[in-house]
């Protein structure tokens, strides 16, 4: 294990996702693959008429980067417009990429810098922010 990659604060992350949490009546419920690594997560969302996010679950059967994302997500994520996860996973996207900033709205994304040297992780980290994506959309499939 690549130590720089795995530091504490991102086992820490990882540890602190709740395992099988679900919401009780979900606008919208998806779950999305990366055929790179394997990684599953999904997503459990409620929004309201606005696309604010009102509530959300990630489950993650993902690497520690993953399930640090998806951890990052949980805490952060509720009172955000869907439209700003979208921007936020193309920030989060081209940050991996040396292509510009990690977003700064909220500092734990800064830990996920360290997977700039590692490619095969970024699909992993990029994930839960798809798997929101992709149960939002459901909602819109709704209404």
């Amino acid at each position: 294990m690549d130590s720089a990659l795995y530091n504490r604060d991102i086992l820490r992350l990882a540890t602190s996702l709740v395992v099988g949490h679900r919401l009780a009546d979900p606008d919208g419920t998806a779950e999305v693959r990366s055929p790179l690594c394997g990684s599953r997560i999904q997503a459990d969302v409620t929004t309201d008429a606005d696309g604010i996010l009102c509530a959300l679950a990630l489950r993650a059967n993902a690497c520690a980067l993953g399930q640090a994302s998806a951890a990052i997500l949980t805490q952060n994520a509720v009172g955000t417009a869907m439209t700003e996860i979208a921007t936020l996973r193309d920030g989060v996207a081209q940050a991996l990429q040396r292509a510009g900033d990690m977003p700064g709205c909220w500092p734990e994304l800064a830990l996920l810098t360290a997977a700039t040297d590692y490619p095969s992780r970024h699909a992993a980290i990029l994930l839960p922010y798809d798997a929101i994506l992709a149960a939002a959309a459901q909602v819109k499939d709704k209404v």
